[in-house]
């Protein structure tokens, strides 16, 4: 048998749906009874669903208890926001659409429809592909990694900046690390007006910690072997002012 996980340059829609989901520690809630936003109260199981366990002051059990069925329509929606200060920092937001069921201590919320929406456009990704995708081994762990190699290692990011075209790079004021997960690295390339985002692929995926330092020695290995192009050069100086 091969990997686990099969290599691929991106996670595929489902799989990112369910890491938003995984690291989301906000969420904000539409239904009959109006917009409430929790912070900290909500939980997922294995296949997707979603447990709040609400304040005492919310509105959202009794609503669940007196709609018909007991089954209200409800919308959650989740924001994935880069832990690293960067332009534009929310890199997707998720919506589930479906009914709670009131259990005792807390709502569950089945979703019906999914949608993400991500810098490239929106994606409605099927239910049950959704319930059966897995978060990104890396997703709990991805902020703290990310925040340490802009902190600790701003050389590191300088070095696998040598990874971009050179054309990426014109006008660059500053490179951050923006996301990372089990199939690669993404920077975000800001410009004095504008920024855009260039992906580094491993070379298989990362299912750990331990792994993704191998497969970023990989890269580091890479970006050694390539000499440093004008447009870098000229980053780097307009970094040092």
């Amino acid at each position: 048998m091969g990997d686990r996980h099969a290599w691929t340059a991106a996670p595929a829609a489902a799989e990112r749906a369910r890491s938003v989901l995984a690291a989301a520690w906000s969420c904000a809630v539409t239904a009959e009874s109006g917009r409430e936003e929790f912070v900290g109260a909500h939980t997922v199981t294995a296949d997707g669903r979603v447990l709040l366990h609400l304040p005492e002051d919310s509105v959202l059990p009794a609503a669940a208890v007196c709609a018909p069925r007991g089954e209200p329509s409800a919308v959650l929606e989740f924001a994935d926001v880069a832990p690293v200060p960067v332009r534009s920092r929310i890199r997707a937001r998720l919506w589930l659409a479906g009914q709670f069921t009131a259990k005792e201590g807390h709502l569950a919320f089945q979703a019906t429809r999914i949608a993400l929406r991500r810098a490239n456009g929106v994606v409605v990704i099927d239910p049950e592909e959704y319930a059966s995708a897995e978060p990104d081994p890396l997703a709990a762990a991805e902020s703290g990694l990310l925040t340490h190699l802009a902190d600790a290692h701003p050389d590191t990011v300088e070095r696998l900046s040598r990874l971009v075209d050179p054309d990426s790079l014109h006008g660059a004021v500053r490179v951050q690390p923006l996301a990372v997960d089990r199939h690669g690295l993404t920077l975000r390339i800001e410009r004095v007006q504008g920024h855009g985002d260039v992906r580094l692929t491993f070379h298989k995926p990362a299912d750990d910690v331990a792994q993704l330092t191998e497969r970023m020695h990989v890269l580091l290995g890479q970006a050694a072997r390539v000499s440093c192009p004008r447009a870098l050069q000229r980053y780097r100086a307009d970094g040092d002012r």
